[in-house]
Protein backbone atom coordinates (compact mmCIF):
# COMPACT_ATOMS: atom_id res chain seq x y z
CA UNK A 1 0.00 0.00 0.00
CA UNK A 2 1.97 3.14 -1.20
CA UNK A 3 2.09 5.91 1.02
CA UNK A 4 0.57 9.50 0.90
CA UNK A 5 -0.49 12.02 3.24
CA UNK A 6 -3.97 10.98 4.42
CA UNK A 7 -7.03 8.91 3.70
CA UNK A 8 -7.84 5.43 3.44
CA UNK A 9 -6.82 2.64 1.35
CA UNK A 10 -9.46 0.76 -1.04
CA UNK A 11 -10.27 -1.51 1.92
CA UNK A 12 -11.72 1.34 3.80
CA UNK A 13 -8.03 0.99 6.26
CA UNK A 14 -6.72 4.04 7.95
CA UNK A 15 -3.75 5.26 5.85
CA UNK A 16 -1.10 8.06 6.89
CA UNK A 17 -1.49 11.13 5.42
CA UNK A 18 0.65 14.43 5.78
CA UNK A 19 -1.74 16.58 6.39
CA UNK A 20 -13.47 24.65 5.80
CA UNK A 21 -21.10 27.82 5.54
CA UNK A 22 -22.07 31.09 6.50
CA UNK A 23 -19.89 33.26 9.22
CA UNK A 24 -21.53 30.95 12.57
CA UNK A 25 -23.04 33.38 15.12
CA UNK A 26 -23.09 33.13 18.84
CA UNK A 27 -25.97 33.93 21.45
CA UNK A 28 -25.69 37.51 22.52
CA UNK A 29 -25.76 36.44 26.02
CA UNK A 30 -21.81 35.78 25.21
CA UNK A 31 -21.30 38.76 24.33
CA UNK A 32 -19.99 42.19 26.12
CA UNK A 33 -22.35 45.25 25.13
CA UNK A 34 -18.99 46.42 23.56
CA UNK A 35 -19.57 43.56 21.07
CA UNK A 36 -23.25 43.99 21.09
CA UNK A 37 -22.57 46.63 18.56
CA UNK A 38 -23.08 46.58 14.76
CA UNK A 39 -19.18 46.62 12.94
CA UNK A 40 -17.81 46.18 16.38
CA UNK A 41 -14.62 44.58 15.59
CA UNK A 42 -14.51 42.97 18.94
CA UNK A 43 -17.80 40.69 17.26
CA UNK A 44 -15.29 39.34 14.50
CA UNK A 45 -12.40 38.89 17.05
CA UNK A 46 -14.81 36.86 19.62
CA UNK A 47 -16.21 35.02 16.21
CA UNK A 48 -12.89 33.57 15.20
CA UNK A 49 -11.86 32.76 18.79
CA UNK A 50 -14.89 31.29 19.37
CA UNK A 51 -15.12 28.94 15.86
CA UNK A 52 -11.15 27.80 17.02
CA UNK A 53 -12.04 26.18 19.75
CA UNK A 54 -15.30 24.97 18.43
CA UNK A 55 -13.19 23.42 15.80
CA UNK A 56 -10.60 22.13 18.37
CA UNK A 57 -13.90 20.30 20.37
CA UNK A 58 -14.67 18.29 17.02
CA UNK A 59 -11.66 17.71 16.65
CA UNK A 60 -11.72 15.67 19.94
CA UNK A 61 -15.23 14.16 19.38
CA UNK A 62 -14.42 13.19 15.85
CA UNK A 63 -17.01 15.39 14.49
CA UNK A 64 -14.62 16.30 11.38
CA UNK A 65 -17.81 18.24 9.29
CA UNK A 66 -18.38 20.65 11.87
CA UNK A 67 -14.53 20.71 12.29
CA UNK A 68 -14.54 21.57 9.09
CA UNK A 69 -17.39 24.23 9.04
CA UNK A 70 -16.05 25.92 11.79
CA UNK A 71 -12.65 26.54 10.02
CA UNK A 72 -14.29 27.40 7.18
CA UNK A 73 -15.96 30.25 8.73
CA UNK A 74 -12.11 31.37 10.45
CA UNK A 75 -11.20 31.43 6.65
CA UNK A 76 -13.93 33.23 5.44
CA UNK A 77 -13.02 35.93 7.82
CA UNK A 78 -10.33 37.16 5.31
CA UNK A 79 -7.89 36.92 7.52
CA UNK A 80 -4.28 34.98 7.32
CA UNK A 81 -4.88 32.18 9.57
CA UNK A 82 -1.82 30.94 12.22
CA UNK A 83 0.39 27.96 11.82
CA UNK A 84 -2.33 26.49 14.13
CA UNK A 85 -5.49 27.50 12.47
CA UNK A 86 -3.85 25.95 9.01
CA UNK A 87 -3.06 22.62 11.02
CA UNK A 88 -6.96 22.68 12.09
CA UNK A 89 -8.10 23.43 8.60
CA UNK A 90 -6.21 20.56 6.76
CA UNK A 91 -6.96 17.93 9.20
CA UNK A 92 -10.81 18.67 9.13
CA UNK A 93 -10.82 18.64 5.42
CA UNK A 94 -8.51 16.00 4.96
CA UNK A 95 -10.93 13.77 7.20
CA UNK A 96 -14.05 14.84 5.84
CA UNK A 97 -12.86 14.23 1.95
CA UNK A 98 -11.02 10.89 3.59
CA UNK A 99 -14.18 9.19 4.29
CA UNK A 100 -15.63 9.83 1.31
CA UNK A 101 -12.39 8.78 -0.86
CA UNK A 102 -12.40 5.25 1.15
CA UNK A 103 -16.45 4.56 1.10
CA UNK A 104 -15.92 5.84 -2.87
CA UNK A 105 -12.80 2.73 -3.27
CA UNK A 106 -15.21 0.00 -1.60
CA UNK A 107 -18.30 0.73 -3.39
CA UNK A 108 -16.06 0.59 -6.62
CA UNK A 109 -14.67 -2.60 -5.76
CA UNK A 110 -18.03 -4.19 -4.62
CA UNK A 111 -19.57 -2.33 -8.11
CA UNK A 112 -16.78 -3.73 -9.91
CA UNK A 113 -17.30 -7.48 -8.70
CA UNK A 114 -21.19 -7.45 -9.03
CA UNK A 115 -22.03 -10.09 -11.37
CA UNK A 116 -25.13 -11.94 -12.25
CA UNK A 117 -27.32 -9.23 -10.95
CA UNK A 118 -28.15 -5.95 -12.75
CA UNK A 119 -30.22 -4.52 -9.97
CA UNK A 120 -27.57 -5.18 -7.79
CA UNK A 121 -24.92 -3.31 -9.29
CA UNK A 122 -27.35 -0.47 -10.69
CA UNK A 123 -27.76 0.08 -7.22
CA UNK A 124 -23.93 0.02 -6.43
CA UNK A 125 -23.49 2.48 -9.12
CA UNK A 126 -26.15 4.91 -8.25
CA UNK A 127 -24.50 4.81 -4.56
CA UNK A 128 -21.23 5.49 -6.15
CA UNK A 129 -22.15 8.45 -7.63
CA UNK A 130 -24.06 9.55 -4.26
CA UNK A 131 -20.57 9.66 -3.06
CA UNK A 132 -18.70 10.61 -5.64
CA UNK A 133 -21.07 13.91 -5.51
CA UNK A 134 -19.88 15.10 -2.20
CA UNK A 135 -16.58 13.75 -2.62
CA UNK A 136 -16.31 16.85 -5.41
CA UNK A 137 -18.35 19.41 -3.54
CA UNK A 138 -15.99 18.92 -0.64
CA UNK A 139 -12.76 19.78 -3.17
CA UNK A 140 -14.29 22.54 -4.43
CA UNK A 141 -15.03 24.16 -1.17
CA UNK A 142 -11.47 23.40 -0.79
CA UNK A 143 -10.33 24.79 -3.54
CA UNK A 144 -12.61 27.95 -3.48
CA UNK A 145 -11.18 28.96 0.01
CA UNK A 146 -7.57 28.28 -1.48
CA UNK A 147 -8.08 30.64 -4.24
CA UNK A 148 -10.46 33.56 -2.75
CA UNK A 149 -8.30 33.38 0.79
CA UNK A 150 -5.45 31.28 1.82
CA UNK A 151 -2.99 31.30 -1.36
CA UNK A 152 -3.22 35.07 -2.03
CA UNK A 153 -3.05 35.83 2.13
CA UNK A 154 0.02 33.41 2.37
CA UNK A 155 2.92 36.29 3.42
CA UNK A 156 5.78 33.76 3.72
CA UNK A 157 7.05 30.60 1.71
CA UNK A 158 6.08 27.76 4.61
CA UNK A 159 2.39 29.08 4.14
CA UNK A 160 2.29 29.36 0.26
CA UNK A 161 3.51 25.97 -0.44
CA UNK A 162 1.62 24.20 2.31
CA UNK A 163 -1.44 25.77 0.09
CA UNK A 164 -0.33 25.04 -3.10
CA UNK A 165 -0.05 21.06 -1.89
CA UNK A 166 -3.11 21.41 -0.33
CA UNK A 167 -4.49 22.77 -3.83
CA UNK A 168 -2.66 19.79 -5.95
CA UNK A 169 -3.68 17.12 -3.31
CA UNK A 170 -7.67 18.41 -3.55
CA UNK A 171 -7.18 18.20 -7.27
CA UNK A 172 -5.86 14.72 -7.54
CA UNK A 173 -8.77 13.36 -5.17
CA UNK A 174 -10.73 15.14 -8.02
CA UNK A 175 -8.96 13.10 -10.67
CA UNK A 176 -9.05 9.72 -8.32
CA UNK A 177 -12.72 9.53 -9.15
CA UNK A 178 -13.09 11.35 -12.69
CA UNK A 179 -12.69 9.74 -16.07
CA UNK A 180 -12.31 10.58 -19.71
CA UNK A 181 -12.82 14.15 -20.66
CA UNK A 182 -13.61 14.73 -17.36
CA UNK A 183 -10.42 13.39 -15.85
CA UNK A 184 -8.26 16.89 -15.22
CA UNK A 185 -4.55 16.10 -13.74
CA UNK A 186 -3.58 19.17 -15.28
CA UNK A 187 -4.54 21.47 -12.38
CA UNK A 188 -2.84 19.08 -9.36
CA UNK A 189 0.66 19.05 -11.27
CA UNK A 190 0.58 22.62 -12.01
CA UNK A 191 -0.19 23.07 -7.84
CA UNK A 192 2.34 20.63 -6.85
CA UNK A 193 5.18 22.09 -9.02
CA UNK A 194 4.45 25.74 -8.12
CA UNK A 195 5.00 24.00 -4.47
CA UNK A 196 8.00 22.17 -5.22
CA UNK A 197 10.12 25.25 -7.24
CA UNK A 198 9.37 27.56 -4.00
CA UNK A 199 10.12 24.63 -1.24
CA UNK A 200 13.47 23.55 -3.33
CA UNK A 201 14.48 27.50 -3.31
CA UNK A 202 13.19 28.50 0.46
CA UNK A 203 13.12 25.62 2.63
CA UNK A 204 15.36 23.12 4.35
CA UNK A 205 15.59 19.30 2.44
CA UNK A 206 14.30 18.41 5.88
CA UNK A 207 11.55 20.70 6.12
CA UNK A 208 8.15 18.17 7.14
CA UNK A 209 5.94 20.25 4.66
CA UNK A 210 8.79 19.96 1.76
CA UNK A 211 9.19 15.98 2.78
CA UNK A 212 4.87 15.91 2.74
CA UNK A 213 5.19 17.84 -1.03
CA UNK A 214 7.70 15.36 -2.27
CA UNK A 215 5.71 12.42 -1.15
CA UNK A 216 2.04 13.57 -2.62
CA UNK A 217 3.81 15.12 -5.68
CA UNK A 218 5.17 11.25 -6.18
CA UNK A 219 2.33 9.79 -5.10
CA UNK A 220 0.41 11.94 -8.01
CA UNK A 221 3.11 10.52 -10.95
CA UNK A 222 2.64 7.02 -9.88
CA UNK A 223 -1.27 6.93 -9.13
CA UNK A 224 -2.43 9.45 -11.48
CA UNK A 225 0.21 9.96 -14.57
CA UNK A 226 0.68 6.17 -14.13
CA UNK A 227 4.90 7.28 -14.13
CA UNK A 228 6.48 4.92 -11.99
CA UNK A 229 10.09 6.11 -12.54
CA UNK A 230 9.16 9.81 -12.23
CA UNK A 231 7.50 8.90 -8.80
CA UNK A 232 10.55 7.56 -7.52
CA UNK A 233 13.10 9.60 -8.85
CA UNK A 234 11.21 12.22 -7.03
CA UNK A 235 10.81 10.55 -3.68
CA UNK A 236 14.47 8.99 -3.99
CA UNK A 237 15.58 12.19 -4.44
CA UNK A 238 13.87 13.76 -1.75
CA UNK A 239 14.68 11.05 0.49
CA UNK A 240 18.60 11.34 -0.38
CA UNK A 241 18.79 15.16 0.31
CA UNK A 242 17.21 14.98 4.07
CA UNK A 243 19.08 12.62 4.53
CA UNK A 244 22.24 14.36 3.94
CA UNK A 245 20.94 17.43 5.98
CA UNK A 246 19.67 15.19 8.85
CA UNK A 247 22.07 16.32 11.38
CA UNK A 248 20.49 20.00 10.76
CA UNK A 249 17.02 19.08 11.83
CA UNK A 250 15.68 20.50 14.78
CA UNK A 251 14.06 19.17 17.91
CA UNK A 252 10.60 20.61 17.04
CA UNK A 253 10.72 19.37 13.48
CA UNK A 254 12.37 15.47 13.89
CA UNK A 255 9.61 13.39 14.58
CA UNK A 256 7.17 14.87 11.45
CA UNK A 257 10.24 14.92 9.08
CA UNK A 258 11.56 11.46 10.19
CA UNK A 259 8.13 9.91 9.60
CA UNK A 260 7.76 11.55 6.08
CA UNK A 261 10.85 10.14 5.02
CA UNK A 262 10.13 6.30 6.23
CA UNK A 263 6.80 6.73 4.55
CA UNK A 264 8.86 7.76 1.23
CA UNK A 265 11.08 4.97 1.62
CA UNK A 266 8.24 2.37 2.05
CA UNK A 267 7.08 3.84 -1.44
CA UNK A 268 10.05 3.10 -3.01
CA UNK A 269 10.47 -0.01 -1.89
CA UNK A 270 6.66 -0.63 -2.64
CA UNK A 271 7.25 0.72 -6.59
CA UNK A 272 10.35 -1.33 -6.98
CA UNK A 273 9.39 -4.61 -5.54
CA UNK A 274 8.35 -7.33 -7.84
CA UNK A 275 4.62 -7.55 -9.68
CA UNK A 276 3.26 -9.28 -7.30
CA UNK A 277 2.53 -6.00 -5.72
CA UNK A 278 1.29 -4.69 -9.02
CA UNK A 279 -2.49 -2.96 -8.05
CA UNK A 280 -1.49 -1.59 -4.53
CA UNK A 281 -2.38 1.75 -3.39
CA UNK A 282 0.10 4.64 -2.44
CA UNK A 283 -0.35 6.21 0.70
CA UNK A 284 0.00 9.39 1.70
CA UNK A 285 2.02 10.60 4.17
CA UNK A 286 0.89 12.22 7.72
CA UNK A 287 -0.21 15.69 8.57
CA UNK A 288 2.60 18.64 8.66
Amino acid sequence: MTKEEGGHNKLGRRIVETVVGNFIRFPSCFLTEFERQPNSPGIMAVDKEELVQRAKLAEQAERYDDMAAAMKSVTETGVELSNEERNLLSVAYKNVVGARRSSWRVISSIEQKTEGSERKQQMAREYREKVETELREICYEVLNLLDKFLIPKASNAESKVFYLKMKGDYYRYLAEVATGENRNMEDSQKAYQEAFEISKNKMAPTHPIRLGLALNFSVFYYEILNSPEKACQLAKQAFDEAIAELDTLNEDSYKDSTLIMQLLRDNLTLWTSDTQNDGEEATEGGDN
